[in-house]
């Protein structure tokens, strides 16, 4: 009779969860992000609830969140209801957060349902116009001839921008001084008022002050030339080692979400990304769309956890 019970429970169960798929949503979808509004993880979320607004005829919303190196927006998806209504705009602090924290209160791995990558921009390496370098190359040797007095800022210990110029540090074997700041406007405001010499930045961030002047892009950190930026070379063809660092965006859904749910979710995402009005506004961001599957997605997410996880215990970097 016990075994019974339990069976029956588990089939109403299943049943309650299939309907509910059927009927998503039916309600007010939240799209959680780990940062203050106006950045690059912002803008894409605000792009993405908008498209599922529109498909879904139910507002989808963006709710910011931002502190703890993005683990309290993480954390509270994390724990919400695997009912689709709560998403996180995830991004690269995802993955690197895995390494640089210790006893988190939740797994990325292991605590979401990845949904889709919806984006990523490579980052660049941008200086202030008046630093004597016209390439990267200059700018090693600049930083050689005059050892610990260049600068580099990022949105500090352990943000994807440190964890770029670390790395930029040690493959060109060069004393530059890291300046942390706590965000990456903040970071971003005194390099282009030349109080501290470059700093890396994704192109969404970086395209508009390129444009203007205020920044001189030198380098573009990925395998390609950028198509927002196809005048800067790679790093590879810069004549220095190359370095491949890209910040990517996605959605992801609390572990045990129903994969009816998972796969509207996807499909609505995928279908809004393939459209020549979202092609286009990506890549006035500066950024470049997916639509992935939720397999490519995981697969994706556990190679950056793994690749990233090296550079951080190689490189001895600490979060703040």
């Amino acid at each position: 009779m016990a075994q019974a019970t339990i069976l029956f429970a588990a089939v109403a169960s299943l049943c309650a969860l299939s309907a509910s798929a059927q009927s998503y949503p039916a309600r007010p979808i939240r799209i959680i992000v780990g940062f203050a509004p106006g950045g690059a993880v912002d803008i894409i979320a605000r792009i993405s609830a908008q498209r599922l607004s529109e498909a879904f005829g139910r507002t989808a919303v963006v709710e910011n969140r931002p502190g703890a190196s993005t683990n309290i927006a993480a954390d509270l998806v994390a724990k919400a209801a695997p009912d689709g209504y709560t998403l996180l705009m995830g991004s690269s602090s995802n993955a690197t957060n895995m390494t640089l924290f210790r006893n988190l209160p939740y797994e990325t791995l292991r605590d979401f349902a990845p949904v889709t990558q919806v984006g990523y921009g490579p980052q660049v390496l941008a200086m202030h116009p008046s630093l004597p370098a016209k390439s990267v190359k200059e700018l090693v040797a600049l930083s050689r001839k005059i050892p610990g007095q260049l600068s580099y800022a990022s949105a500090g210990n352990g943000s994807s921008q440190h964890l770029a110029g670390e790395l930029f540090k040690m493959m060109n074997k060069v004393d530059i001084v890291h300046v942390p700041y706590k965000g990456g406007q903040p970071a971003l405001v005194d390099v282009i008022g030349g109080q501290v010499a470059y700093l890396f930045i994704n192109t969404l961030e970086a395209l508009p002050h390129a444009k203007s002047g205020r920044l001189k892009v030198l380098a573009v950190a990925s395998a390609r030339r950028s198509s927002v930026l196809p005048e800067v070379p790679t790093f590879a063809e810069s004549g220095v080692p190359p370095l491949v660092s890209e910040t990517w965006w996605g959605l992801l859904a609390p572990a045990g979400t129903p994969k009816e749910i998972i796969a509207r979710l996807h499909g609505e995402i995928a279908r809004g990304l393939a459209t020549a009005e979202l092609k286009e506004r990506f890549t006035t961001l500066g950024a470049e769309p997916v639509g992935s599957s939720p397999e490519q997605f995981s697969a994706f997410i556990r190679e950056e956890v793994q690749k990233w996880g090296d550079v951080v215990r190689k490189l001895g970097i600490k979060a703040d």
